[in-house]
């Protein structure tokens, strides 16, 4: 199952589906297939998978059938806060709570099929989580590379389907690298961030929400942003669709980042191509944890997609994210994680600048539940006991005065 892949700057292609990086030093993506497609042309299946035509791989088995397919509502409860019109795409809906599964779907599956008996990555949350599932699911092992100190909050959700995690010293970070050396040394797939194939599966996420919206498009799509490899599957579809002639005119895409760790925001503001890493001295500490990334190896191409679609990048503050993240259930129902609230905080800001109105449509991508994230921040809640016999009469002191 030989794909052909190819660097959104420089275009050379390569016949050669394990290859991830351009010689030119940039990010790989499969090479498109929308000539001719319409929304016709949609397969009656669920999920992400109504888009097969479009995809690398065929629908295959195990618990990629069940990812995709996430709701879009429309939140008018959540138009204040963001001082615009607002839907919300709840990817937190997939089978293991995260975007992060659209990507699995087609890389897990696509890596068996080539032939390795060993899929791995390199993650210490939802991709790890979602790399496990999709592998168990389809008999394979899985090894994860962790850094030594992780949460056991977070070990505990990996180790449940029971992959083998290696924890890693060192610069965590560095280990991307690393890990394009291992796949070519030995018989395993390490599946980065960025895999070709992952930037494919991600797509869908996009090609939903434009379906939804046909003939029209939203004015705006918001996402948290971390390596890039999301921001470059979401500009991915933008450019299929377009290419097929399915789209009225292109969204704007909108990255938030974390104040604590916003290379691409201060590439973006300075006018720069490349996004500069970030050093430890001048990386924080930060609740939306999974999008405090100093150095994203994807990070020129997601900036290349915010200026092709006139969009934005904005970096908000841990304390915007918990007032998002509170806004996000009490005004809109959903528990999303920190880096999911971003969007929220982060489009409220660019309405305040004046640069998304408020009769816009912005859909707002909350990338990963916030269940998995409950309890472990140390948060109680206190609440007294009532005696049954009392309830009545502390419901009534508690509900609103009746009309009429």
């Amino acid at each position: 199952m030989s794909l052909s892949v190819s660097c959104y700057r420089c275009g050379e292609r390569y016949e050669d589906d394990a290859r991830v990086r351009c010689a030119c030093g940039e990010p790989l993506w499969v090479d498109a297939r929308p000539a001719g497609f319409t929304w016709d042309d949609c397969r009656d299946r669920g999920g992400m998978w109504r888009y097969e035509a479009l995809l690398p791989v065929d629908r295959p088995d195990g618990v990629a059938r069940a990812a995709g397919g996430t709701p879009l509502v429309r939140s008018a409860g959540l138009d204040e806060a963001a001082g615009c019109r607002v839907y919300v795409k709840d990817e937190g809906e997939n089978p293991t709570g995260a975007y992060k599964d659209r990507g699995s779907a087609v890389a897990v599956p696509h890596a068996v099929a080539t032939g390795d008996d060993v899929v791995g990555t390199v993650s210490y949350g939802n991709m790890a989580i979602s790399t496990a599932a999709h592998a168990t699911s389809l008999d394979r092992e899985c090894i994860v590379l962790v850094p030594r100190d992780i949460a056991p909050e977070r070990l505990a959700l990996i180790a449940q389907y029971e992959p083998t995690v290696v924890r890693v010293g060192g610069e965590y970070g560095a280990l991307y690298g690393d890990a394009l050396d291992l796949s070519e040394r030995l018989p395993i797939e390490i599946l980065l961030s960025d895999a070709p194939t992952r930037v494919s599966g991600y797509e869908t996420a996009l090609f939903e929400i434009c379906e939804a919206f046909a003939p029209e498009t939203p004015d705006v799509i918001a996402v948290p942003a971390s390596s890039g490899g999301f921001a470059s599957g979401i500009w991915r579809g933008i450019r299929d669709l377009e290419a097929a002639g399915l789209l009225a005119e292109r969204p704007r895409l909108c990255l938030v980042q974390t104040a604590a760790a916003d290379p691409i925001t201060r590439a973006f503001e300075d006018g720069s191509t490349d996004p500069t890493s970030m050093s430890p001295d001048e990386t924080g500490e930060t609740i939306a944890h999974s999008i405090g990334n100093p150095n994203p190896p994807s990070g020129a191409r997601a900036l290349a997609g915010v200026r092709e679609t006139d969009g934005a990048v904005v970096s908000v503050t841990d304390d915007e994210i918990r007032t998002a993240k509170r806004q996000f259930a009490v005004e809109g129902g959903f528990c999303v994680e920190p880096a999911s609230a971003a969007t929220l905080a982060g489009v409220a800001r660019l309405a305040e600048r004046g640069e998304i109105a408020p009769d816009e449509s912005v859909v707002l991508v909350p990338t990963g539940t916030g269940f998995k994230e409950l309890g472990t921040d140390g948060a109680s809640v206190e609440t007294e006991t009532t005696r049954r016999e009392d309830l009545s009469e502390l419901l009534e002191s508690l509900l609103p005065p009746q009309s009429g």
